[in-house]
């Protein structure tokens, strides 16, 4: 019997470290904005449901929304299991907001060849580019970057003046000179060897046994790769373009309805994507401003002038419009040199020849005939009389008597009949 219980006993322990011995593993590639955030946060509470020893975050990113990164450390310092952020495979990166995302694990990791920093806070303009900030603007940026760097490392125990410099001075290093400065922990060569490192390790209160983990992978949700796709600069910037085309186009051919009704949805969807993504204030008024002379151009005799000033306020409207947001957020000139052909043909050979056509004369019907001069075709007088007038003889009437052969002008029709006067 003592055998027999010994053997449970043994039974039970090796099932209970059969079911602690997993870990849970995403991968984030690609910029870092709401989406990753919410990601993450899903993920952590997935992992610690299922009793994972740690949850593992495999990072390549070139940076993000400093926003949504300090909504990542917050879930970390929540999180009710270790955290572990693993830069990798080479070459990947822990660029700006990566710097604050893999220093607030529990355990920071880097494959070799790999790097981590440039965390200095900018406002990119097209393709990347740096643009100049107001110096007072740009102290504040910097100052609360860096508290927030520091804040982070003085918690994990890291290297906070390196942390500082990151921000200050856009520090970048390799795996090899990070685990020398103490910003990370350790260098691992793959995910095994991440295990086996990690084995034995104390966390949050308990001992990691991750030498024989087996590897859960929490993939994304539909929602959260939808909003991955969805939630960015290049997809707000297409329905701002719709909203610009769907409303115009029903202004300048009402009736239409299909347009007006794409461009309502699309105007809704960029107020709530306005919400979350960082849209520069000045962009947008160069945008409406670049809308405004288009449409202005249309009624005024200026030879074009009004339709290049629009041009060029659309053109640096759109490069301004995503300029705070952080690397791989912004918009490239790939998208906004072909945009702005776009919206200035949209408007100059659509838009303009819809509203021109609104405004003309009527070129077919009876009321084409007002104003027209033709001779009488029968003697006109008030009981009545004859015209012949574009290929058909109507009937006429005059409060002048007009005689067969003279000339009448048309200036009324009562249903089928014309109002003349004599023409002299």
């Amino acid at each position: 019997m003592k055998r027999l219980g010994f053997i449970i006993w043994l039974g039970m322990l090796l099932g209970a470290t059969v079911h602690a011995s997993q870990v849970g593993l995403i991968k984030i590639n690609g910029a870092i904005g709401p989406a990753t955030a919410g990601y993450i946060s899903r993920a952590l509470d997935v992992a610690a449901a299922q009793n994972d020893a740690c949850l593992i975050i495999q990072l390549d990113t070139p940076g993000g929304l400093v926003d949504s990164a300090s909504k990542i450390v917050e879930s970390f310092y929540a999180a009710k299991l270790p955290t572990v952020v693993y830069v990798a495979p080479a070459p990947a990166r822990a660029g700006s907001a990566g710097v604050f995302i893999t220093m607030a694990a529990d355990v920071a990791v880097m494959a070799p060849h790999t790097r981590i920093g440039a965390a200095h806070p900018v406002e990119l303009g097209a393709s990347g580019a740096v643009e100049k900030t107001d110096e007072v603007m740009k102290q504040k940026m910097e100052n609360d970057t860096a508290s927030f760097a520091q804040s982070i490392a003085e918690k994990r125990h890291r290297n906070v003046p390196w942390a500082k410099s990151a921000v200050r001075d856009s520090a970048s290093i390799t795996a090899e000179e990070a685990l020398a400065k103490d910003v990370i922990d350790f260098i691992a060569t793959d995910l095994p060897d991440l295990l086996q490192q990690l084995d034995g390790r104390k966390l949050s209160g308990r001992t990691l046994a991750t030498a024989q983990a087996e590897i859960k992978e929490i993939p994304m949700n539909t929602w959260e790769y939808f909003s991955q796709l969805f939630l960015r600069p290049e997809v707000m910037f297409i329905l701002m373009l719709m909203v610009i085309y769907g409303i115009m186009g029903e202004l300048s051919s009402p009736g239409a309805i299909l347009p007006g009704v794409v461009g309502a949805i699309a105007l809704i969807l960029v107020l709530y994507m306005s919400a979350i993504l960082p849209v520069s204030v000045t962009g947008l008024a160069l945008i409406g401003l670049a809308v405004l002379l288009f449409m202005v151009d249309v009624f005024s005799p200026t030879h074009g002038v009004l339709t290049a000033g629009g041009i060029l306020a659309f053109f640096l409207g759109a490069m301004m419009l995503f300029s705070q947001a952080g690397p791989g957020l912004g918009l490239s000139l790939r998208w906004i040199i072909p945009a702005t052909l776009l919206t200035a043909f949209f408007f100059i050979f659509i838009v303009g020849k819809g509203i021109r056509a609104q405004f003309k004369p009527i070129q077919s019907g009876a009321e084409t005939m007002l104003g027209q001069v033709v001779n009488a075709h029968a003697r006109i007088d008030a009981a009545g009389g004859k015209v012949f007038i574009e290929g058909e003889i109507w009937n006429a009437v005059s409060s002048e008597p007009v005689e067969t052969g003279q000339p009448v002008e048309v200036i009324g029709i009562s249903g089928l009949t014309l109002q003349v006067k004599p023409k002299k």
